[in-house]
């Protein structure tokens, strides 16, 4: 589950960011929305964010790091406004999101995945479909 594109068509947010160019997401409407979807499982949620997702929602919570010079370019190219650009290279180094997560879940459940290049996304989804596959293997019966 792609959850920008849900915010966008579900009318999830609440507001726009000018400075940052972007919707303002209302979190408590985002939660009532998923949460049906959630409780049924098997879901992927991808998201920049989370500790507003309940901790009981998951199994697992990966989380995607990289390289400061190849995100500084990476968001260049999509055309980041440069406080927007600068702010989210500084969270990379601060690793907000990866403090955020350990913050919001249990310690075990949270792992950083690299996010340099091609072959780490090829590398991140054989890794992620084993640790389901491991998962399924463990909980079924």
């Amino acid at each position: 589950m792609l959850l920008p594109n849900i915010l966008l068509t579900g009318q999830l947010y609440d507001g726009y960011d000018e400075e940052y160019d972007c919707p303002i997401l209302d979190e408590d409407r985002v939660v009532d929305e998923l949460e049906n979807q959630m409780s049924e499982g098997g879901v992927i949620v991808d998201y920049h964010g989370c500790d507003f997702f309940p901790e009981r929602w998951f199994h697992i919570v990966f989380v995607l790091k990289t390289d400061n010079s190849i995100l500084y370019k990476r968001l260049e190219t999509r055309g980041y406004n440069e406080k927007k650009l600068k702010d989210n290279v500084q969270c990379e180094i601060f690793q907000v999101l990866y403090e955020e997560a350990l913050a919001s879940y249990k310690e075990e459940i949270v792992h950083q995945l690299p996010s340099n290049k091609p072959e780490d996304l090829e590398n991140n989804i054989s890794q992620i479909l084993k640790w389901i596959e491991q998962w399924v293997k463990d909980h079924s019966s």
